[in-house]
């Protein structure tokens, strides 16, 4: 019997809040902020990327129904974090002052705080 690994416990390297560059499909070389996270399925939400037209059902909250534009999750591996020198970096990690940071491979800075 074949196991199904296990995605929930995979190490990211991009997190919520990083402006991310993406590498590959249609949307190929446009920059968004990571809105969400699903490590279970290994995908990103990125603002303004992937958008996708979706109907909506009239109910109580909203009156009109109708289309609406809304972003699609798209493949982790898809996307490349940019450092503060804009440019789509990998993304490694060190020790500094006893934590594990992460930092840009490409120039070097930490990219967290």
């Amino acid at each position: 019997m074949i196991k199904k690994q296990d995605l929930s416990k995979t190490k990211y390297k991009v997190k919520k809040g990083d402006t991310v560059e993406v590498i590959a499909g249609e949307q190929s070389g446009e920059r968004g902020e990571v809105l969400s996270i699903d490590r279970k399925r290994g995908r990103v939400l990125v603002k303004n990327i992937n958008m996708v037209k979706k109907t909506m059902p009239k109910t109580q909250e909203n009156q009109r129904g109708g289309i609406v534009e809304k972003e699609a999750s798209i493949n982790i591996s898809n996307v490349m974090v940019v450092d503060k020198g804009g440019k789509a970096t990998r993304v490694g990690r060190k020790e500094a002052d006893g934590k594990l940071k992460r930092y840009s491979k490409k120039s070097g800075d930490f990219l967290d705080k």
